[in-house]
């Protein structure tokens, strides 16, 4: 166990300060590009317009022959573009991947100044955390990168969801962590080959009535595992993200799915599909009447204290600070995103 004490010293000499505070960004949606298919990698530059992350894939869905060019193509995009305010990010290969070790120690040396975030899957516990700080430490100071590279976890394994709380304070990288539902199915030993989503399977049933059908209602598979994430979370200073939706095809399903991770505290979702962006923005922006709302508390109570009626409905100090939440998300977007503003 570090001492507190020596939590934010740097783990190389010659390696950034490590933040005490996470950078407020906007990141509604993470947009996943497969690095290694030039045709994707030219449209990044539009792509940087319309969102508020790119990251390069460069684990699951590329072949294994296809690994070193992706990496090689991030390089590339990497180095061709300009980001601005959207943010640049890599999925690493998984740990225990031959590839693994080569995706930072190559990406760093190049790009590292322009680097934001390093997505690493399929995290067990704080050791994981703890081997790729050090790793990134060291890089830094070799290849003097003066900005701290941040770290994002995905939860995709039954013991990842057991130590999710100390993953989350495992350091102070620690960007956020998302949900990785398929590979989390698999490790549960669940019943279903859907990546995201329900399951018309997981229902409950209402009580038997003397006329007329019994009502049934599906259920949500994943909402004991955000609530335990975004807590994690949420306690730590970090953000929670629900990860992929697979099924493109139905985006009144996704948009739900998405909904109900951002009313539990997501901040944001993973987009697969260009079609998952407008969703993404959509699901993730706070509606205009509850900021509306928000702002009208936030203007009754200035100092946060105290309590107010408004539109007839008690408003306190625990509702200033959810309308904080709300009107600060509003501040974020309209910033960013001037279609919304």
């Amino acid at each position: 166990m570090k001492l507190p004490r020596r939590f934010f010293q740097p783990l190389a000499i010659g390696a950034p300060q490590p933040l005490r505070e996470m950078p407020v960004r906007l990141e509604r949606m993470i947009h996943f590009v497969p690095p290694h298919v030039e045709k994707m990698r030219a449209k990044v530059p539009e792509l940087v317009r319309q969102v508020d992350v790119i990251l390069g894939n460069l684990e699951d869905a590329i072949p294994a022959d296809q690994k070193v060019a992706a990496r090689a193509g991030f390089i590339a995009m990497a180095q061709a573009t300009e980001f601005g305010a959207t943010g640049l990010w890599i999925r690493m290969n998984a740990l225990n991947s031959p590839w693994a070790l080569n995706d930072l120690v190559e990406i760093v040396a190049p790009v590292g100044a322009k680097l934001d975030v390093v997505m690493v899957p399929k995290v067990e516990g704080p050791w994981d955390i703890h081997f790729v700080d050090q790793l990134l430490a060291l890089l830094e100071a070799k290849h003097r990168v003066a900005k701290p590279i941040l770290l994002h976890a995905i939860l995709e394994t039954a013991e990842g969801v057991k130590n999710v709380a100390d993953i989350a304070c495992a350091s102070p990288r620690m960007q956020g962590i998302s949900l990785g539902p398929a590979d989390l199915a698999a490790s549960r030993g669940m019943k279903t080959t859907r990546v995201g989503g329900g399951h018309p399977d997981y229902r409950v049933l209402g009580d038997a009535a003397a006329d007329g059908p019994r009502t049934s209602a599906q259920q949500d598979l994943w909402h004991y595992t955000i609530a335990r994430m975004v807590d994690a979370c949420q306690a730590n200073g970090i953000k929670a993200f629900y990860g992929p939706f697979g099924d493109f095809s139905d985006p009144d399903a996704c948009e739900a799915q998405f909904r109900n991770a951002y009313l539990m505290g997501c901040a944001g979702a993973w987009s697969l599909h260009p079609s998952q962006i407008a969703i993404a923005k959509r699901v993730f922006s706070p509606d205009p009447a509850e900021v509306d709302f928000a702002r009208r508390i936030i203007a009754a109570m200035p100092d946060g204290t105290g309590a107010v009626m408004i539109d007839g409905k008690m408003q306190d100090d625990a509702t200033w600070k959810q309308a904080k939440v709300i009107a600060d998300l509003a501040d974020l977007v309209a910033a960013k995103d001037g279609a919304a503003a």
